[in-house]
């Protein structure tokens, strides 16, 4: 269940779940926000910056705390910054905040959450990234309820994940997962064909992407990113980071 909410007086709309998040922007206009994520693993970092680089793309790179802090990523990091993409927070250890079956029973506390969260932006402010440049936070995981919508709204942010329809948050999947894994290949179709068969396509459309995955998955989808943007542009579409499309 989602609904439409239209902000201020302007005619851009968004459209929020029923938890709370919001998971798509304004569907009048052929805009996307390319989203990648990051926790333990950044082996696609340079080759998302570079691919964003000459596609003259911004994008939007949500990173946990202990990826903040991880030596080995602190370059990358700075190169997304002078490159202008948006920086923002996924949790500072990668909580799991409530559970998969049972979505409304909690497994952290409100003190744990805020905590865990006020972490996040100190490792950030390390790159110059403060609070009011980051407003939009993406939960660990992407699986939230509406209590962390709330708590996400009292710490002063909004609560945003993926747009739902295609398969491309399948990616971080190795075979090794048996059933559960999804190939490149089909990642890759899952969003020309949404794009192709909904009405509005992908307008306002969140794509979220995994800035690296495990070693066991050898196919790579961070690889398909310029084929994917050529196409994307070829049909109209153009790119902006998540504070831009939401905003």
């Amino acid at each position: 269940m989602v609904s439409l909410h239209k902000r201020g007086n302007s005619k851009k709309k968004v459209i929020t779940d029923a938890h709370g998040a919001i998971i798509k922007g304004d569907t009048t206009k052929k805009n996307i926000a390319l989203v990648f994520t990051g926790d333990e693993f950044a082996d696609g970092g340079d080759f998302i910056a570079t691919t964003l680089k000459r596609y003259h793309v911004k994008a939007s790179f949500f990173f946990t705390g202990r990826f903040y802090r991880n030596p080995l990523f602190k370059k990358l990091i700075i190169k997304l910054k002078k490159d202008a993409h948006y920086l923002g927070a996924h949790s500072d250890q990668h909580l799991l905040y409530c559970d998969w079956k049972r979505r409304d029973s909690m497994l952290v506390t409100e003190e744990q959450f805020k905590e865990d969260l006020r972490k996040n932006y100190d490792a950030m402010m390390y790159f110059g990234v403060e609070k009011q440049d980051a407003p939009y936070f993406l939960p660990p995981y992407e699986w939230y309820n509406s209590t962390v919508a709330k708590w996400t709204k009292q710490e002063g942010l909004q609560l945003v994940n993926f747009t739902p329809g295609t398969r491309s948050t399948a990616d971080y999947t190795f075979p090794d997962m048996g059933k559960a894994y999804i190939s490149s290949k089909d990642v890759y179709s899952s969003i020309l064909n949404f794009e192709e068969k909904k009405e509005n396509g992908m307008n306002g459309f969140v794509l979220l992407i995994h800035t690296g995955t495990d070693p066991r998955r050898t196919d790579k989808f961070y690889y398909q990113l310029d084929s994917l943007i050529k196409v994307l542009n070829g049909k109209g579409y153009s790119f902006a980071r998540i504070n831009e499309l939401l905003r």
